[in-house]
């Protein structure tokens, strides 16, 4: 005879620097833990099947899809949200070069983009276009059509190597 399945499960683990304990139903995705139990609600929930990037969390350095992961599976863990992010000044300089660029509409998959965006000029590298539309594309929006997405990326990546950053396009008149 196996185990009955267990119903909830205590956590234990940081959440954007600060330590967070908790019982937690053991089939509790971690997008729902952080929106409901936690009230972190920059990360959205979308499709719930990992698609769209909108639920986009960093866990002990790595990105990946709060729909997709259980929060028991993350006892020990170090987990930061746009919330947790944005709060360090990290995403300061791509922030202001989305704005700039207009690289955001409706802000649903902002978090994600920019969870996934910083994720990629942690590297300290210039990627082109190509590699930039690569690196973003588990991450959906609706609204863009990424080229305003691809060019705040590409700007926040030239400032932060020194070398010369795109110009603005002009908008169409």
């Amino acid at each position: 005879m196996t185990a009955p399945f267990a119903q909830s499960t205590e956590i234990n683990l940081k959440v954007n620097g600060e330590r967070v304990r908790r019982t937690v139903d053991a089939r509790r995705h971690l997008i729902d833990f952080l929106r409901l139990d936690l009230g972190l609600t920059g990360s959205h929930a979308g499709c719930e099947q990992g698609v769209c990037g909108a639920c986009t969390v960093r866990v002990d350095g790595v990105i990946l899809r709060g729909c997709l992961t259980l929060a028991v599976q993350l006892d020990g863990a170090d987990v930061w949200t746009i919330e947790g992010v944005t709060e360090t000044g990290e995403l300061a300089d791509l922030q202001d070069e989305f704005v700039a660029r207009n690289a955001l509409q409706c802000g649903f998959c902002t978090p994600g983009m920019l969870l996934a965006a910083a994720d990629l000029l942690e590297t300290g590298e210039t990627p082109d276009r190509a590699h930039i539309r690569e690196h973003i594309s588990g991450n959906y929006c609706r609204c863009t059509g990424y080229e305003a997405i691809v060019d705040a990326i590409e700007a926040t990546a030239a400032k932060r190597c020194g070398v010369p950053v795109p110009a603005l396009k002009e908008a169409a008149e």
